[in-house]
């Protein structure tokens, strides 16, 4: 496959920006935000069956067959040599870094309590992002960055004992993983339609993702029911590669700052899951903490214009 000309290019950020189609790149963000709020639960179903490093590698290799027969079927140009870095740090955060720490602390951490971790995912995305584009926020959106970060530190404290578990550093590190992989994700969507951009990422951690399942499925005991299975496609699919695409597609029509705002309510649609799903129970922080977060992040976009 040949490598895709800038003229080819052109036409698509014409198409991203479109400006009468912002109530289509609105609903497409919103379904990656539901999509995503369904990762934790189905993580839980998936760890019945499996163990940590066979279900991230194999959900990896499993949406990047559906990827990649997306791109062959359609047979989709090499993206050009210039977004190939983008296309790695995609991969490193949203494919695997995300996935990996996240299932990993999951092993330990309730999925509502990685809920609020990780509820501040729009408020490092919009400051990766700040950064990527070298704009200055101003400080009424450092003040309500560090207020969001201080609430959920609190949170995890006083869940955790006094002191941070070792699946609170995971979800950390998840958290910045992820805002990187998101932010290169919705710069790379301006220029590429949004499903090859995951699909791209996929592809391009095979050589490391399929020598990876293979060596945890020996290793680590596998037993199929119906919440693993179910857990696994849904993570495979959804998660991994449906829901990203809508994702970036959003992100790419409306902006990242508006796509941040509607993930929102990621957080709170997960406690919703993880009480209907997996029968988890609430303590009163959890939602507290949630919704303090959200205004937070809120006053953060507002902040940016």
């Amino acid at each position: 496959m040949r490598a895709q000309s800038s003229a080819t290019a052109a036409p698509r950020i014409a198409v991203a920006d479109a400006p009468d189609r912002p109530g289509l790149g609105t609903l497409q963000a919103a379904l990656g935000v539901v999509a995503f709020s369904l990762t934790f639960p189905a993580t839980a179903w998936g760890l019945e069956g499996f163990g940590p490093w066979s279900l991230v590698a194999v959900r990896s290799v499993l949406a990047a067959v559906i990827a990649g027969g997306c791109l062959l079927a359609l047979r989709v140009p090499l993206p050009a040599r210039r977004h190939w870095p983008g296309l790695a740090v995609v991969g490193a955060g949203v494919v695997l870094g995300f996935p990996l720490l996240t299932t990993l602390a999951l092993r330990t951490s309730t999925t509502a309590h990685a809920a609020v971790v990780v509820g501040l995912l729009p408020l490092t995305t919009a400051l990766f992002s700040a950064l990527r584009v070298g704009t200055r926020p101003s400080r009424t959106f450092w003040i309500a960055a560090l207020a969001g970060a201080a609430a959920v530190l609190a949170f995890t404290v006083q869940q955790s004992g006094g002191a941070l578990s070792t699946a609170d550093v995971y979800l950390f590190a998840a958290l910045l993983v992820c805002a990187a992989g998101y932010t290169e994700g919705g710069r790379l969507a301006r220029v590429m339609p949004g499903w090859q951009v995951i699909g791209w990422a996929l592809a391009l951690c095979l050589p490391l993702t399929v020598p990876a399942a293979a060596l945890a499925l020996a290793q680590e005991p596998v037993r199929l029911t119906a919440h693993s299975v179910t857990g696994l496609l849904w993570v495979a699919a959804g998660s991994q590669f449906l829901g990203l695409v809508v994702w970036y597609r959003g992100m790419a029509a409306i902006g990242i700052p508006k796509a941040s705002q509607l993930q929102l309510a990621q957080p709170l649609l997960t406690l919703v899951w993880s009480v209907l799903l997996l029968g988890e129970h609430l303590t009163v922080a959890a939602p507290l903490t949630a919704a303090a977060v959200l205004v937070c992040i809120a006053v953060t976009q507002r902040a940016r214009g």
